[in-house]
């Protein structure tokens, strides 16, 4: 027993444990939309005020708020989520330095395999919303665009708060990767940028409204 914990059969079967336990725990969530940021913006700083607020509204729009489950700004949209009454679920990782739960889920979850966690943020979102934050931030938002670039997922809203903080970065992809052909110019339209939660909530609200007009569309047989 001991050789076959050690082994990569083992591992097989945790994985499909984890993948199992995220799929049935979140398939009744409903339209949901996942935010990320970073760990290190505390409950002074305007960030954490901004997603605080942002998941607040996505709340009152009738959407669970996904987060990673730890502090800053996760904790932030959490809490935003929280407080309106909404679902606020936390997709927990452990990690050499233990990550702790923040205490504004009503569903939480904990990960030993990034690649199952991060199927579970867009399996059931509808959109991204990410604000400033680091290395994983700046992951789960690069995956989000190649997903979508390459049709992997359906197009959705990908959202970057905070266009001081991004502008650099952007920037960068319009000189450096678009002269270059990395990247074709209809990929720089990929992302939305949003300064307020009421631009964010406009963004995925106007979505929202395009599926909801497409389905009846093609109910009516439009198209």
């Amino acid at each position: 027993m001991d050789d076959l914990r050690t082994s990569e059969a083992w591992r097989v079967f945790r994985i499909q444990a984890e993948l199992i336990d995220g799929i049935e725990t979140l398939n009744d969530l409903g339209p949901a939309v996942s935010v990320f940021g970073g760990a290190r913006f505390g409950e002074d700083t305007p960030y954490y005020t901004a997603a605080r607020a942002t998941a607040g509204a996505l709340t009152k729009m009738n959407l669970a708020v996904i987060t990673g489950g730890g502090p800053g700004i996760m904790e932030a949209a959490s809490r935003g989520c929280f407080e309106a009454g909404g679902t606020s679920v936390g997709l927990n990782i452990i990690l050499p330095r233990e990550q702790h739960p923040n205490h504004y889920q009503n569903r939480s979850l904990t990960f030993r395999y990034f690649f199952i966690r991060k199927l579970m943020f867009v399996r059931f979102a509808m959109g991204y919303v990410i604000f400033p934050g680091g290395f994983g931030t700046m992951d789960e938002f690069f995956e989000s665009l190649t997903l979508v670039q390459t049709r992997k997922i359906r197009r959705f809203p990908i959202v970057l708060f905070g266009t001081s903080y991004w502008q650099g970065l952007i920037d960068w992809i319009r000189a450096e990767m678009l002269p270059r052909k990395s990247i074709d110019p209809e990929d720089v339209d990929l992302f939305h940028l949003a300064d307020t939660p009421e631009e964010v909530a406009a963004i995925i609200g106007g979505y929202i409204e395009r599926c909801r007009q497409f389905e009846g569309d093609q109910r009516s047989g439009i198209g």
